[in-house]
């Protein structure tokens, strides 16, 4: 409602300033304004809402490192659910609060005289009112003050009494400019963290342009509409800054993630939690651990009986293959799971095969009548190309799995490349050292067990 007929006009395109009406129906009856959404357009809105939460909150499980995440539309395309699947979760509570948080940055004018007088404040919001004429005008708002000014460790968790100043509005630049944010600490302790943050160049740019004109006046830092920090700019200021405020380093981490994520569309509502409990994880783990020492056993009695005493060099290669493999899983800190599995036994498979290229090269070269070292040498010089190439394309196409796949995928993918570098370690170096270490022992070996 408009109370100025004369102004309906100029309150709509103010309004339109504001606001992106674009897809909405406008109805103007004397002094009221009315606009709505049609149907079409709110199942549009919805389906870009969904969208925009799957990606924000895929990024913010990404960098708080939950393992081979599964993140998924769930039920009918118009009910607005996504599915989140998280194995290996050591705090759930901690994640469902991050998942769920809005957290908003601002920088923003503090109204009080400049440098060298201290920042002004209020002790209350009704006295920081009042310094405005008892009302707060639209280019103005009144924010809290809380700022931890103790310096020991022990008393970090203490809160001083809450004060209140008055800003100027709209802000500065805001978290849409973000470009990054990260936890810091200066001191180490694990109490007293703050979170650093650079702006993309056009807010560099804005932010630069504003400090260089307010060099004397104060600024604060507002986080989820609390004043942080009340800065003095003391020069010009471009692309960067720091929310001081002495947090854990939990916060400041949880903090920095919702910051850089950027703001959910809509609040998230938690329909359904499950949890599967180790024993049925452990059976589908073990079953799977089983199938690979079943496919490994099959492996080694195959080389052994159809390369002789050369398939002993293949076995040590493999075995070797699978140890350096699962070291390396566990240095990466990755979690067991059956899409990784797949991966490890692929792994084997690749590794075979490379040891079979080798050896029926040797037989060839055997057969055309070179001597065992001779043989040995062109087998793995000439092999020694094709396994590249078929490991080198393999890794491409896992590599393509990693960037475009999900949670499970990424874990087979990751699995499958660290197997295939690690082959083309055992497969041919180690495999070539073993048969070098034979023929110096036994320079003179007529027949090779092959």
């Amino acid at each position: 409602n408009v109370t100025d007929a004369s102004k309906v006009q100029e309150t709509i395109d103010a309004v339109k300033l504001k606001v992106d009406l674009s897809l909405w129906t406008e109805s103007v009856n004397g002094n009221t304004v009315n606009w709505s959404l049609p149907v079409a357009a709110q199942k549009v809105l919805k389906d870009q809402a969904v969208t925009q939460a799957e990606k924000i909150i895929e990024s913010r499980i990404n960098s708080f490192g939950v393992k081979e995440p599964t993140l998924q539309r769930h039920g009918a395309a118009e009910s607005g659910q996504i599915l989140l699947q998280m194995p290996g979760l050591d705090d759930p509570q901690r994640v469902k609060k991050l998942i769920g948080e809005t957290s908003s940055l601002a920088l923003m004018k503090i109204v009080s005289p400049g440098n060298p007088s201290p920042v002004q404040t209020f002790p209350t919001k009704e006295a920081a009112t009042q310094s405005l004429g008892g009302t707060v005008p639209t280019n103005r708002l009144v924010l809290p003050l809380t700022e931890r000014d103790n310096t020991d460790e022990a008393n970090a968790q203490i809160q001083p009494p809450k004060q209140w100043v008055v800003v100027e509005n709209p802000a500065v630049v805001d978290g849409s400019e973000l470009r990054d944010a990260a936890a810091v600490s200066r001191t180490g302790s694990e109490s007293d963290y703050q979170i650093s943050f650079s702006f993309k160049p056009g807010g560099a740019q804005k932010f630069g342009d504003w400090t260089g004109k307010n060099i004397g006046n104060y600024m604060a830092v507002v986080l989820n509409d609390e004043v942080k920090s009340a800065a003095y700019i003391k020069s010009q200021i471009f692309d960067s800054g720091e929310i001081s405020g002495r947090f854990t380093k939990a916060t400041a981490e949880d903090l920095s993630l919702t910051l850089k994520s950027g703001a959910l569309p809509a609040e998230i509502e938690y329909q359904e939690e499950r949890t599967v409990g180790p024993s049925l994880g452990a059976d589908s783990i073990r079953a799977g651990v089983t199938a690979s020492i079943g496919g490994l056993v099959f492996v080694i009695i195959f080389m052994l009986i159809y390369y002789r005493g050369a398939g002993i060099n293949a076995v040590i290669a493999l075995l070797l293959n699978m140890l350096l493999t699962v070291a390396g899983l566990i240095v990466l800190d990755s979690t067991l799971t059956l899409p990784g599995i797949a991966g490890l036994i692929l792994g084997i498979g690749m590794a075979v095969d490379s040891n079979v290229l080798i050896f029926e090269r040797i037989r060839e070269e055997l057969r055309d009548g070179k001597t065992v070292a001779n043989a040995i040498e062109l087998g793995f010089d000439r092999a020694f190309i094709t396994i590249v190439d078929t490991h080198i394309t393999t890794i491409l196409s896992s590599v393509i799995l990693y960037l475009y796949g999900s949670g499970p995928i990424r874990g087979f993918a990751v699995t499958l490349i660290l197997g295939l570098l690690i082959n083309l370690f055992s497969a041919v170096f180690v495999s070539r050292t073993i048969f070098m270490w034979l023929l110096e022992r036994n320079p003179n070996m007529k027949k090779l067990s092959i």
